[in-house]
């Protein structure tokens, strides 16, 4: 038990802060300019991902079957921004890298009042007075905050004032940054082993569908947006891959419940296989492309 609250309230915030700390590291103040200067494509990104993610998964919970506990584990997904991975993918698949960095930074600082919010009515909506349990909104504001903008500004700093120790060392944070990910992602899956089964059952589709869905649905709004391919690319991946860990953060941590961290660990499994065929799909079109010129 002790080792359990040890992970919980030690290694899971510092490995998150860790994270957050690898995006700010590539981030400068340049970027948020150029969201000011070519606002079309950071809007399209975060219009996908903090209005349209959380309503496509709030309709699929209204038409799905699922335990309680477990579909306010889904929003909580939803409602995370994206994270390291996204960055990474598109940086593989060569999209807009750049972009991608600035929505996960912009929209992980605009979290802190958003995914309060959204988790809060999640809770009311789809659990009974009874059995929700009872979350602070500014614990959870200053939780999330301490978690993820103070990381992030850290490493802005250090990019600003050491550029030469952030270029260097922004690579290996990146490695270590997936290690910790994937570390924690997989402790929430054996944290829960007993009931694994059933919650995958229950979980994975309806994660799976949300993950499908809003690649799709981000892919389409880039198009409708007029962006280019690069921009579409990094949009695409930035509203599939979502920060996992954070959601893990927040279900265990911040409101006790090692059942709503079950879906945020499941569609950190899921997201994987549909980036990566998407990232594939993206490369070979290109690749057509440059032989065909």
């Amino acid at each position: 038990m002790e080792n359990g609250n040890a992970i919980t309230q030690i290694f899971l915030p510092l490995s998150l802060a860790f994270i957050m700390f690898s995006v700010g590291l590539e981030l400068a103040i340049e970027d948020f300019k150029r969201v000011a200067i070519q606002p079309r494509d950071f809007i399209v990104g975060a219009i996908s991902q903090m209005i349209l993610l959380p309503l496509v998964a709030f309709a699929l919970l209204s038409v799905w079957s699922i335990e309680p506990a477990l579909a306010v584990g889904v929003m909580i997904i939803a409602a995370c921004p994206g994270g390291v991975t996204s960055n990474l993918m598109t940086y593989l698949a060569r999209g807009d890298t750049a972009l991608s960095v600035s929505l996960t930074a912009i929209i992980s600082l605009l979290a802190v009042v958003t995914l309060p919010l959204i988790v809060s009515f999640s809770i009311f909506h789809f659990m009974d007075a009874a059995t929700a349990p009872e979350l602070s909104i500014g614990k959870t504001v200053i939780g999330v905050f301490a978690i993820t903008t103070v990381p992030v500004v850290i490493g802005m700093v250090v990019n600003r004032y050491a550029p030469v120790f952030a270029r260097k060392f922004e690579r290996i944070a990146r490695i270590i940054a997936s290690v910790l990910f994937v570390v924690i992602i997989v402790g929430a899956i054996l944290a829960e082993r007993a009931n694994v089964v059933d919650y995958f059952r229950q979980a994975g589709p309806v994660t799976l569908a949300l993950n499908l869905i809003m690649m799709a649905l981000a892919l389409f709004m880039a198009k409708i947006g007029q962006l280019g391919e690069r921009q579409k690319t990094a949009i695409t991946l930035e509203c599939g891959l979502q920060n996992g860990t954070l959601a893990i953060f927040v279900a265990v941590t911040l409101i006790g419940s090692k059942t709503m961290m079950v879906p945020g660990a499941i569609y950190s499994l899921l997201m994987f296989p549909t980036a990566i065929a998407y990232l594939f799909v993206v490369m070979r079109r290109r690749t057509g492309q440059e032989t065909a010129n």
